[in-house]
């Protein structure tokens, strides 16, 4: 099973909405979870918008992602653009991919817009994790 790590800046809406919707469509397909650059709290506006699409995140929390080690991950997930500020072990994973989507706490109306390119996102990387060959 594929182990994945969502990475943004503050853990807080973008990352926490990957880390949602991996766990519940990849149920039993992957193991999954998100961290920041930083920790810090999950956004309630994330909250709600994933509770309006079927997903419940709210035991989920905000971790820092040196509490990681990359060794433990194959897949690394960037969803803000800061896969340049990540230490190099964190970039050399099996799978590594920078999706940098726009950050809803800057415009918390684009919330259900950002949230529907994730849960687009993260279906498309199950799907591909399943049919990859493996190694």
């Amino acid at each position: 099973m594929k182990r994945v790590m969502f990475v943004c800046k503050k853990n807080s809406a973008r990352s926490q909405m990957a880390e949602g919707f991996a766990k519940h469509l990849g149920a039993g397909k992957i193991e999954v979870t998100s961290s920041g650059l930083e920790a810090s709290q999950v956004r309630p506006e994330a909250i709600a918008t994933m509770k309006d699409a079927g997903v419940d995140i709210s035991r989920q929390t905000s971790k820092a992602l040196s509490e990681f080690s990359p060794e433990d991950f194959d897949v690394v997930i960037s969803l803000c653009g800061c896969g340049i500020n990540l230490p190099p072990e964190w970039v050399t994973r099996e799978v590594f991919e920078d999706w940098q989507l726009d950050d809803p706490a800057e415009q918390p109306e684009i919330f259900p817009r950002v949230r529907d390119e994730v849960k687009e996102r993260v279906t498309r990387l199950i799907e591909s994790l399943e049919t990859a060959p493996v190694v």
